[in-house]
């Protein structure tokens, strides 16, 4: 079924009957709400003792909720507990709670109950709730509106204005945009697919992609976009977006691993393995959500958003380990797990955005390795950075924007030397996987950077945190606008945003 996600200034009020309404918060701001405030969404068939009641049945410290008349007035309550490396607004919960209240094929109302410096993440919660991209064959084709609004409460809850929807709206985009091409199979988002949702992309906010596709990779030096992505029937591409307005002073590039389908090659993956590997594209997805919003809330500086796209597949012409390939960088690359292809593609892209597009911040971003849900979990990306300031910006951006990260260690002088070689530059998968695996594949794609650069270089694995359960998260869409937030025009994105500087 269609859903359209709308978020309001002030939700309408209404009868339940025709509009089912959840309110969901946590328990103490829940209590902060007068009756009258939420009144005018139960038309007439809740009273403020039921109300009271309702919201003192619910639990602090599990996801609860109560109904308040049938099935179609309901308050649902999230956790209250919150530790430092969680985000305030608990937005995991959050979209559990929306998921199993949200009544499909009605039109609903969902009210959060939320400070003000939540709701941001908090809208993101709801939105990742209502995932575009099915295939079912008896979905109805009867589109569902899903008005959203917020009941601020705490310090700083001035009403809700019609930039901060305009922002909520536009996140809304970028993340089910990446939920979709990350859900997506690859039969229905190959390469070729992929360079249409950037060209679209692109026409929207009038900018003309930059592609280099195919045998032309190859010529140009993209040794490993090339290799990778050379069996597919797809050809391997490099797509750029570039924002370019009057007055910009920095230049900061997006890269991202957008590895449509990952067999493993002919290091092959096992038949449980490889399920799921659809959602190997889920940086380069994120990265094209968080660009469209960064430039529709009015980006001030240069960004280039750079899209390192191939499938890792399986023919008479693919890779074979000690293969050696010649990277964008010029370094070589003596090819020992045609299974470690990620960090091949974004070693070019990382080094085009030195080299081509002479960036000050580079930000690789992508489903790089298994070993950064061991390292860091389920809900927070790692985080390889050679910029400190930056490490600390990053988790506190992924605590106001529900997308958390965790840092991990960038130490070259102790870990690169598990990729040394005998014949070229490095290998590209380490000799001891028991030796911080994640930290050492963002310190390959570094390494096409060089060690030198004296920009500001973030390297995100966000393996684990794309997806839940069977469904894409958009993740990334929102950490980046809020990292960079601070670029834009908007309130909410500018109040939202850490205070990081290159120096």
């Amino acid at each position: 079924m269609p859903v359209v996600i709308k978020f309001c200034t002030s939700v309408p009020g209404g009868d339940p009957e025709s509009r089912p309404c959840t309110i969901v918060g946590k328990r103490p701001n829940l209590n902060k709400v007068p009756f009258t405030d939420v009144e005018p969404f139960f038309g007439n068939r809740v009273s403020d003792k039921a109300w009271k009641a309702a919201v003192s049945s619910l639990s602090t410290t599990n996801i609860s909720s109560c109904g308040l008349w049938l099935n179609k007035a309901t308050v649902g309550g999230i956790p209250t507990e919150v530790s430092r490396h969680n985000t305030p607004s608990r937005a995991h919960a959050l979209t559990k709670v929306v998921r199993t209240e949200a009544k499909s094929g009605e039109n609903v109302a969902i009210i959060v109950v939320c400070e003000r410096a939540e709701m941001l993440a908090s809208g993101c919660a709801v939105v990742r709730g209502f995932p575009t991209y099915t295939m079912k064959t008896n979905a109805t084709k009867t589109t569902q509106t899903v008005s959203v609004g917020f009941i601020l409460v705490g310090e700083g809850n001035s009403p809700v204005t019609e930039d901060d929807v305009k922002c909520l709206d536009a996140l809304a985009t970028g993340v089910r945009l990446a939920q979709d091409i990350v859900d997506r199979p690859c039969n229905y988002m190959h390469t070729d697919n992929f360079l249409d949702v950037i060209r679209e992309v692109g026409k929207s906010v009038g900018i003309e992609p930059m592609i280099i596709q195919g045998e032309e990779l190859d010529k140009q030096g993209f040794g490993g976009i090339y290799g990778v992505g050379k069996a597919a029937v797809h050809k391997p591409a490099l797509a750029v977006l570039s924002h370019t307005p009057p007055g910009a002073i920095e230049t900061i590039c997006w890269a991202g691993k957008g590895i449509v389908y990952d067999t493993g090659g002919l290091s092959i993956k096992t038949k449980t393995g490889m399920p799921g590997m659809k959602r190997d594209c889920g940086g380069a997805a994120g990265i094209l959500g968080a660009f469209l919003v960064a430039i529709k809330m009015g980006f001030k500086e240069n960004l280039h958003a750079v899209f390192c796209l191939a499938e890792n597949s399986v023919a008479s012409n693919a890779t074979r380990p000690d293969d050696i390939h010649t990277l964008y960088s010029g370094k070589t690359v003596e090819i020992n797990n045609t299974d470690a292809e990620g960090r091949l593609v974004l070693g070019d892209g990382v080094a085009y955005a030195r080299k081509v597009l002479k960036a000050d911040w580079i930000l690789d971003m992508a489903t790089l390795t298994g070993a950064q849900g061991i390292s860091t979990g389920q809900y927070h990306a790692g985080v390889v950075t050679n910029h400190e300031a930056s490490q600390v910006a990053l988790q506190e951006a992924g605590r106001t924007s529900g997308d958390l990260t965790f840092p991990l260690p960038y130490s070259p002088e102790l870990h690169f030397s598990e990729f040394r070689s005998v014949v070229a530059d490095m290998k590209n998968s380490v000799a001891d996987r028991s030796n911080a695996q994640s930290s050492c594949a963002g310190l390959f794609i570094g390494a096409h950077l060089g060690f030198d650069y004296s920009g500001v270089w973030i390297h995100i694995d966000m393996a684990s945190p794309a997806y839940t359960g069977e469904r894409a998260t958009g993740y990334g869409v929102a950490l980046l606008t809020t990292l960079y937030g601070d670029r834009t025009l908007n309130p909410l994105l500018r109040a939202a945003a850490p205070n990081v500087k290159r120096s």
